[in-house]
């Protein structure tokens, strides 16, 4: 099954566009076999579909689905860049969570990214990663995930 469809059975649709640079950066750039994105965070278009901070505006579980939306516009990078996902395999996110002074579930909201990339890639979406909190991000998102992919070869 296609990555397509697989995000066609979740329910989940590619964004119109890649997500595109809010400043003066580039959102994927390539280093060798090395796909190096920049931060993600819950975006349709430019507008952000959560804000707040996590367990003071933003619940855990809508924590959660932001990180996962936060993945697809990460892939949706990758496919832009590459034009799909053939020998493509996840090695590193960086989480960031915006937290209210007394949560420390920072891990289980990236578990919205980690779960839903190995749910599509499988084996190549496994990966070691961070979650960090913080007091503040951007436009006022609740998360903003960083990734490192890599382009293997199809014998690995």
């Amino acid at each position: 099954m296609s990555i397509d469809e697989k995000l066609k059975d979740l329910g989940i649709s590619w964004p119109k566009a890649t997500p595109q640079p809010m400043a003066n950066y580039v959102t994927v750039r390539r280093s060798g076999n090395l796909l190096f994105l920049s931060g993600a965070g819950p975006f349709e278009g430019d507008k952000p579909l959560y804000t707040g901070r996590v367990g003071k505006d933003v619940t855990l579980e809508e924590a959660y689905i932001a990180a996962r939306l936060s993945a697809v516009n990460l892939l949706s990078m990758i496919k832009g860049e590459l034009g799909g996902f053939r020998n493509v395999r996840i090695v590193k996110l960086l989480g960031f969570v915006s937290s209210a002074e007394d949560f420390y579930q920072q891990p289980e909201v990236i578990n919205g990214a980690s779960d839903f990339l190995v749910e599509v890639l499988g084996e190549n979406g496994k990966h070691s990663r961070s979650a960090l909190g913080t007091s503040v991000l951007p436009f006022n998102i609740p998360v903003e995930i960083e990734m490192i992919a890599e382009i293997i070869n199809e014998e690995v």
